[in-house]
Parts: structure tokens; sequence; C-alpha cells
């Protein structure tokens, strides 16, 4: 919350206190007050030693003290004051500066009694936002988790310029003021254990190849569907995201079985295995509660206490649980939504949002990851956004793949050419366009992509291609490499007018260009 309405609410909240203590008066009735503010001066769970506070942006500090008490805040030689408003809410900003530190920060206010924090080890840097859902919050190493380049990396995890911010699990009806969290803390072996391994992967590689302290935070929950991360009032505002509170209530029970189907058959196999070699049988915490994460909760609990936290960016990976059929076709306008408001909220322009697609995966014909993966793509449209491409890292038989790093590095390439301006290939093949071709003498489709120099197909032929004539029936296509292009035809269709690719919940695909980076899947019909 900007400085400006942080003040309007708390005029409109002393006013709404006001109201409501006369009423208590008419009728006779006061309920005991709890004490909106300490007289102690306090600071959000955010704000604590071994942060790091976003660089060349203006440094935003905010908490509670007693009403009307005046606040000091100093850091790096640079001292304000402001006042607590009635209510015992106090904000202040001060001038951005350069990358650097350790340095120290005192807060202290003019009241009686122990009124001053200081702390400590702080840096100035790059703060990155890493959210969405179990492939996000899949730590290193854990009692459901084991990343497959853990036992190597991890030893090296020492990093004291790298710092960590876990946001523990929360929901919430309404805009929470603050996060449960233990803290930050430096890059260890036993700290990043716990952590998100993609995001660990990416911050520590944006760590070595920019030479600036980062601070990433990991605000995850599995198996979540993105209208939970999005705020109630932004789903509220486009009556074209109606259907999603409708399925909401219709997809509560049918939900749970998705989860399960795909789930449960991996699960019983981890723990037959487990059993068979006489190891303890593990659990799997990324199973959510359904009730609790409605439209806005998971904004409320675990982003909107963030939102006063300058960052450089978001990283982002989910999708898998909004693939049901009932729910993917949806997937691109909410996503949209949640990029275009969590900007808004932040203030801070068009900050980069990059994310994963997500990868091959067999699961059920109850979904289409298909589907959802074209609704990822289309979500390119936006501004600053760019898209790590997974499908040739995934587990067919797996919804959590063990591969991390590659996941965690291609997110940083996104980073390194949009974000640092390094001269460096970020994204693999992506569909142009399309159109009929009869230079080949027979019925062929000609694709254009971007990001094509060094177009190559894996392992041989080109694998994963279907053309469909004006009835739109698809069938699978020979399809040969020109340049950076690819033309392809099939016998069962003579005059083919579409194309598309890799369009399967795990498909076969093998499509990459020079820098090793895989084609998207896609598809040239808008319909699909």
């Amino acid at each position: 919350m900007r400085e400006e309405s942080f003040c309007d609410f708390c005029e409109v909240l002393d006013v709404k206190l006001r109201f409501a203590l006369c009423l208590g008066l008419v009728f006779g009735v006061v309920a005991p007050a709890a004490p909106i503010a300490s007289a102690q001066v306090t600071l959000p769970k955010i704000l604590s030693d071994h942060m790091v506070v976003q660089r060349d942006l203006p440094v935003h500090l905010w908490g509670t003290a007693a009403p009307e008490e005046q606040v000091t805040v100093s850091f790096r030689g640079e001292t304000r004051t402001a006042e607590a408003s009635r209510i015992g809410r106090w904000s202040v900003y001060l001038k951005p500066g350069a990358a650097g530190g350790p340095f120290e920060m005192t807060v202290k206010g003019n009241g009686a009694g122990e009124n001053a924090i200081t702390l400590r080890d702080i840096l100035v840097g790059d703060v990155w936002l890493a959210s969405g859902q179990s492939n996000m919050e899949f730590p290193m190493l854990s009692n459901w988790s084991h990343e497959a380049h853990a036992d190597a990396e991890l030893p090296k995890a020492g990093i004291p310029n790298l710092r960590l911010l876990i946001v523990n699990r929360k929901t919430a009806e309404y805009p929470l003021d603050d996060i449960e969290t233990s803290g930050w803390t430096a890059s260890t072996p036993e700290t990043a254990k716990d952590f998100s391994a993609v995001a660990w992967y990416f911050a520590r590689e944006i760590d070595e190849r920019e030479h600036v302290p980062v601070g990433i935070i990991d605000s995850t929950w599995g198996g979540t569907v993105v209208e939970a991360w999005v705020r109630l009032t932004a789903l509220g505002e486009d009556a074209s995201l109606a259907p999603v509170f409708a399925i909401r209530g219709k997809m509560q029970d049918e939900q749970s079985d998705v989860v399960r189907t795909i789930a449960l058959g991996d699960e019983q196999k981890q723990i037959d295995e487990a059993r068979a070699a006489g190891k303890p049988v593990p659990n799997f915490p990324w199973h959510p509660s359904f009730p609790t994460w409605g439209p806005g909760n998971l904004y409320n609990g675990m982003i909107a206490p963030l939102t006063p936290f300058p960052i450089r960016g978001v990283i982002w990976y989910q999708g898998e649980s909004n693939s049901a059929l009932a729910r993917w076709p949806y997937y691109g306008r909410t996503f949209r939504a949640l990029i275009e408001d969590w900007r808004r909220q932040w203030a801070e322009g068009d900050f980069p949002f990059y994310f994963v697609q997500i990868a091959n995966f067999k699961s059920t014909p109850l979904e289409d990851w298909a589907g959802l993966r074209q609704q990822q793509v289309e979500t390119l449209g936006l501004r600053n956004t760019a898209m790590a491409v997974t499908i040739d890292i995934g587990n067919p038989d797996n919804v959590h793949p063990t591969d991390k790093v590659d996941v965690g590095h291609r997110l940083a390439l996104a980073a390194r050419a949009l974000s640092y301006g390094e001269k460096v290939e970020y994204s693999g093949p992506m569909f142009r366009f399309a159109v009929p071709d009869a230079s080949s003498g027979t019925g062929s489709v000609r694709v254009w992509f971007d990001h094509a120099e060094g177009l190559n197909a894996k392992g041989g032929d080109v694998t994963g291609v279907e053309v469909a004539g004006a009835d739109g029936k698809f069938y699978p296509a020979k399809a040969v490499i020109e340049g950076e292009t690819i033309l392809a035809s099939s016998s069962d269709v003579p005059r083919p007018v579409a194309v598309r690719y890799g369009w399967a919940n795990s498909p076969q695909c093998n499509l990459f260009n020079g820098a090793e980076l895989p084609a998207s899947p896609f598809t040239s019909v808008k319909d699909f």
C-alpha cells in the first residue's frame, strides 16, 4: 500500500472505530477493546535482520507506534521522521541507493520505555518474489522432495549475499497487514534445504552473474489454483471472470477427485518402494485443504502483506491445478488479471514477471494440459513477461519432476536478458504464424518461429506435429526443418490450413534452437 492510500485508509478506519464505539455506548454494550497499536514501535516481519532492500527504489519502512508518536528512521546516513496516525500507524520512505552493504538501520520512537529497534546485516540489491504451487514450493530436500541436483549443490549453498525469506502458509478473507515467517536468513546448506529449489537456483544464478546481493521471497502453496492468488476485487472487476466463481462451487468436490487422480498413483508407488527398501514411508504435505483457498484467499494472506515492500520482479510456477476441463479455459484471463493487479498493488510499473509453462505429465482425460499451456503462451502478450518452457524436462509419471536446476536456469536466462541486459538467448522457438505452402508440390503448412536460430530436432525427425484441414480434424504430420521454419504435411490432409505441435498432456517434443532451449507447444488456431 502506497503512503497516500495508507493514510486515507487510516483516517477511514479511525472514523469507523469511533462509529463502532458510539453504537456500543448507545446500546449499552461495549466489547473489550483489543489494542490497535502498541506503545512500542513495531515493524512488520518482512523488515528484519539479514534482509535485502531493493536498490534504486525508495526504501519503504512502516509499522505501528503509539498514536501520534514521532518515529525516526536512520539508514545509510539518512534520517527521516514520521508521525504515527491516531490509530498508531506510520510509514516513511528513504532515498533510493545503489547495491551494497551490510548496513544497520535504526527505528526509534519518542515514547517512554524500550522504544527502539536496530536491524543489522542489511544488504541493498535485487529482491525477487517466487510464488505459485507445488512445483515452485518443491524444496531442495525434505521429507517429500529431493531435487535431482541437491546432493551436489547443497554443500555449496553458503552464499553470504544471497538472502532467503519463506512466507508461511496463510489464508484470509481480507488483506492482512503482516505475514507469518521466521524472517530473512543468509543462504546456507541448512536454510537452502527447506527453500524452493526453483527459486534458489534462479537467485543463485542472478547473484553469480550480476554480482549484486539478491533477496528471494518464497510465497508458495502446493495444489492451489490461480484465482486464489488474485485480489478478490480484481477478479470482481472483470465480468469475463464471473465463471470462476461459479466453477468454484461446482468443482469443490470434483477438484478433490482430480488431484487425487493425479497424485495418488505416483504417491502409492513411492510408498510401495519405500516399504520395499525398508525406508520410512513419505508423506505428501503439498495437498491443499480445499475449503481454505477460494478466490483471493491466498492473495490476502500471503501476497497483500508484501506489497508495501519494493521488489525487482516476480517468478511464477503454477497451473497444474487449473488444468481441469472446467477450469483451464479461464486460466489465461485470470492469470493476466493476477499479473496486472500485482503490478498495480506494488505501484512500481510493469515490473518483470517471468513464469514457467507447465511440463509434460500424463494426467487423465479429466484435464487438458495442452490447452492450459496455450493459455500461458498467450499471456506473453503482456509487457515485460517471459516464459520458461519445460516440456522436455518433465516426468510423464510424476506431477513433480525433480529437475529444478534447469527450470531455475531458464527463468534466470529471461531475467539476465530482459532485466539485466545481457546478450543471451532466453527462449526456445516460439510460434509466430503459419500459412499453407504449395512450394513443395503437395499440401503443406509452413510455420515461422521467433527465437529460432539454429532450429533443430533432437534425435532425428521432428515429432509431435499435426495438421488439419478446413474440417478442423488434426492428423499426425511429417515435418521437415527448412532454415528457421518447418514444413508440415500429411497424406490424410490434402489441403492443410492449421498446424499444432506438442498438443497432448504429455507429448513427445524434440524441437529446439541452437541455444538448446525447447520450442513451446502451440496451435495455429485460436479456437483450440
